[in-house]
């Protein structure tokens, strides 16, 4: 720790999996492969080097003091709401000027860029936590920002839209038209954080002085979320706490990894039971509890290597719903690489059970979490009960609310209402949008079990 309490190094997990991870196959469209090429050669290396411990740069260091390190507490008054057995820790990201814990990785990303001579950097992002946090960051260390945004996301939080404008992005929704991609998208996909992030990746392609940016499913940036977890630990000791479940929603991975992560290295390094990691996923997008360990695109143009992932399929039409972020066709390869390897358990979680335990955290803690966030309360309150397929917290839990949910009212009120249905993809939709991947692994389906809330 520094002087601060904020965390002198970011901690990779890197060199204690049990295996190396499964190396990326060349892209659908080589000709046109630009993602990899732009991207500084440090964060290469911290996707790569199996190499525990990684100094936080001091301009980024004194980012982080403004708002770190961040609140934990043990919630008691939501513990008598859910009725839990065990203790229930909370550590809350929803204090930055993006509300959410996309900001860590964001002002890494951002410096790093900016020592390689990038003038601008472009992103796409589903609930616009993520590029708020890029726009911030890239006006922090002066440069260029533009986003683009989920439209049906825009479409339900406007205000994303102009907290990014304020700190200087330029944000289009997605699809723009203004794109090839976004010009051949299937219509069904028009809720996509696949195509968003296929039109930046298009568009830093074919701008000089550009780079394309991602928040979540890259090993780097899920490094540089670690900060969570190490000041977690830290936190816990500090309240004598104790925890044998750790939980975080999985988008991608990099709030779960950010939170989860440095236990699992901590158990390891000291040859001890690790606690459970559990990561919370919508039951629109259930990657890591109905997917497939399989090589699939990351974005919808196929510029970028295929990564070996647990995947509904990159084409899948996802179902719109209030789960935002989480609205992902894969996991990040190294949650993925850890799930099949039985490091990582999963819960799928339904929007209005998230909402519900995030409507139960807001009257019993008086904090506000986004509608992502509700789905890791809502698995947390599950491992604290009466648990759910086998999986059952005897010591406590830990959880991370990623991010506010200030600018998600108008989903809670739809849920208060009673307006809003659940929608999980059909066992026929799934296969079909899975049937032309590549194993990445032994072949695996996983059956529609550890579901919180969802349809049987």
């Amino acid at each position: 720790m520094s002087g601060t309490g904020v965390p002198s190094s970011w901690q990779s997990v890197l060199p204690y999996l049990s295996e190396s991870l499964p190396s990326d196959r060349s892209p659908e469209n080589p000709g046109s492969s630009g993602v990899q090429l732009n991207l500084p050669l440090e964060l290469v290396r911290q996707s790569v080097q199996e190499r525990e411990h990684w100094p936080i740069p001091e301009e980024v260091a004194q980012a982080y003091g403004r708002y770190r390190p961040t609140p934990l507490w043990r919630a008691r008054n939501f513990e008598d709401a859910i009725g839990s057995r065990v203790p229930v820790y909370v550590k809350y990201e929803g204090g930055n000027i993006s509300g959410s814990h996309k900001l860590n990785t964001a002002l890494a990303q951002a410096y790093y860029y900016k020592k390689a001579g990038v003038r601008e950097l472009v992103t796409g992002t589903g609930a616009g936590q993520w590029g708020t946090a890029l726009a911030a960051a890239c006006a922090l260390f002066g440069l260029g920002c533009r986003v683009f945004m989920v439209e049906s996301s825009l479409r339900r939080k406007p205000y994303r839209g102009v907290l990014m404008r304020m700190l200087g992005a330029e944000v289009l929704s997605s699809p723009s038209g203004l794109t090839r991609v976004s010009a051949d998208h299937d219509s069904g996909r028009g809720n996509s954080l696949s195509l968003a992030i296929g039109e930046a990746v298009e568009y830093a392609n074919t701008h000089e002085g550009t780079a394309f940016c991602i928040g979540s499913g890259e090993t780097y940036s899920i490094l540089h979320q670690s900060i969570i977890g190490i000041e977690a630990r830290e936190q816990l000791a500090g309240l004598d706490g104790h925890v044998d479940a750790v939980v975080g929603a999985v988008g991608a991975g990099s709030n779960f990894g950010g939170i989860a992560l440095p236990f699992h290295c901590s158990a390891a390094s000291a040859n001890t039971r690790p606690p459970m990691l559990v990561g919370a996923e919508s039951t629109t997008a259930p990657k890591l509890t109905r997917g497939v360990f399989a090589y699939d695109k990351t974005d919808a143009t196929g510029t970028g290597p295929l990564e070996a992932m647990y995947t509904i399929g990159s084409d899948y039409p996802i179902p719109d719903a209030h789960s935002a972020g989480l609205r992902f066709h894969g996991a990040a390869k190294v949650i993925s690489a850890m799930r099949h390897r039985g490091d990582i358990e999963a819960m799928a979680v339904s929007q209005t059970e998230a909402l519900e335990a995030g409507r139960q955290l807001t009257v019993s803690e008086t904090v506000l979490a986004a509608p992502e966030s509700g789905h890791a309360l809502a698995a947390a309150a599950k491992l604290a009960t009466r648990g759910s397929d086998g999986l059952r917290a005897e010591r406590g839990v830990l959880v991370c609310v990623s991010g506010h949910g200030y600018l998600d009212l108008a989903a809670y009120e739809q849920f208060l209402n009673g307006e809003l249905e659940d929608e999980a993809p059909a066992e026929h939709a799934l296969m079909a949008a899975v049937s032309g991947l590549t194993p990445a692994g032994a072949p695996t389906l996983l059956p529609p079990r550890q579901t919180v809330g969802g349809p049987a």
